[in-house]
């Protein structure tokens, strides 16, 4: 996608293929840096401190942490190393589950003389693949965007809200739930977006809106609270989130607040949809309610960080020194809140039945074997 002009993605592998290039997300959106990884640890860290983060960029940088990892060593115990080592940075995020397989697949069945080499190349299809998916989740999603613009008047806007950052920032590009508005916007709809703060760490206003506004997509940023204030006024004709796993009965688990904007869609009468890349559906779960969900520090709630008047990075303490604070990274919205899942096959029920019909040549496969299981195999 674009900033300032230019054609940026979220990760790139650099032309020594000794390693790779991120753009660290927790500097945005007061400063643009570009940080270089050359090692398993160096990927592994920029996934736990969330530099990279969202489930599909988090399946690519655990892909090309395993190359860097190959190019170190080879070796059957380090590959088996480097998959331990990556399956344990997030928990929640099935698509980091799903990059590691096709790694550990791929490269279980060559020599250790190619796998430095074969493992570059096939962390770049993974990339690939997801710009792919999610371009075709937007080809979709467009749709739905364009039968609501059909009941506006002449230059009044489709609005949207969004919550915590589905963009190309968390993709290889595109985005899952942006995809479909950067297409709309592309087109000349006119179109506006809520963008929810997403607390504690503010991804919506840090990211989405920063993303949005290098589009040239017009957007508000808004408390967490504010959503359902908004549904309420008549403010927002459609909700659009990303998902980081999504279970075979159609559950959804997204950032935390998800749920919360999903039962005000629904009291409102505001269609309410995931945009889910078929990566991210752990067709292993019946339930949402086996989803781990991750817990993070306490300091992430107690304390928020941002710039000065002096322009300095800082971060200043919101509660008392001491307090207790519980932080949950994800919810849960179950399938009966969603009206729809926007896929790179087209936008299907939240369902079983309609999950199986999209993918039928994943949805009666056993469930996926952690990385490190897989590789101790052999």
């Amino acid at each position: 996608m674009q900033s300032a002009g230019k054609q940026l993605r979220s990760i790139w592998p650099g032309d020594d293929r000794a390693r790779v290039h991120i753009i660290d997300q927790t500097l945005l959106p007061h400063e643009l840096t570009i940080v270089t990884i050359s090692t398993l640890s160096g990927a592994a860290r920029a996934i736990e401190t969330m530099q990279v983060r969202g489930a599909p960029l988090i399946g690519v940088t655990a892909a090309y942490g395993v190359a860097l990892a190959m190019r170190a060593d080879p070796s059957n115990a380090n590959l088996n190393a480097a998959m331990s080592r990556l399956a344990a940075t997030r928990p929640t995020a099935i698509n980091l589950r799903f990059a590691l397989d096709a790694m550990c697949e791929h490269l279980l069945t060559l020599p250790e003389s190619s796998r430095a080499e074969a493992a570059f190349d096939r962390a770049s299809a993974l990339a690939v693949e997801d710009a792919k998916l999610c371009h075709d989740i937007g080809v979709h999603g467009l749709g739905l965007i364009q039968d609501l613009a059909k009941n506006k008047k002449i230059g009044e806007p489709v609005n949207i809200l969004t919550h915590c950052n589905a963009g190309w920032l968390a993709t290889a590009d595109w985005g899952t739930a942006t995809a479909p508005m950067y297409m709309a916007h592309d087109e000349g709809i006119a179109l506006h977006v809520w963008v929810d703060e997403t607390r504690p760490r503010n991804q919506g206003a840090a990211l989405t809106a920063w993303e949005l506004d290098q589009r040239g997509v017009p957007c508000t940023i808004v408390a967490d609270n504010a959503a359902g204030y908004l549904m309420h006024a008549g403010k927002v004709d459609l909700v659009i989130v990303g998902t980081d796993r999504t279970t075979a009965s159609g559950d959804v688990c997204n950032k935390i607040g998800t749920y919360l904007k999903a039962l005000a869609a629904r009291d409102n009468g505001v269609p309410f949809y995931a945009a889910v890349p078929s990566p991210s559906i752990d067709f292993s779960l019946e339930s949402g309610a086996k989803i781990p969900i991750e817990t993070r520090a306490a300091r992430e709630v107690t304390h928020m960080s941002g710039l000065s008047a002096a322009g300095r990075r800082e971060t200043i303490a919101v509660a008392r020194p001491g307090a207790n604070a519980f932080n949950p990274a994800f919810d849960v919205t179950p399938a009966r809140l969603v009206t729809g899942l926007i896929t790179e096959r087209g936008v299907v029920a939240a369902s079983r039945e309609a999950l199986a019909q999209a993918f039928p040549e994943r949805s009666g496969h056993a469930p996926l074997m952690p990385a490190a299981s897989r590789a101790a195999r052999f």
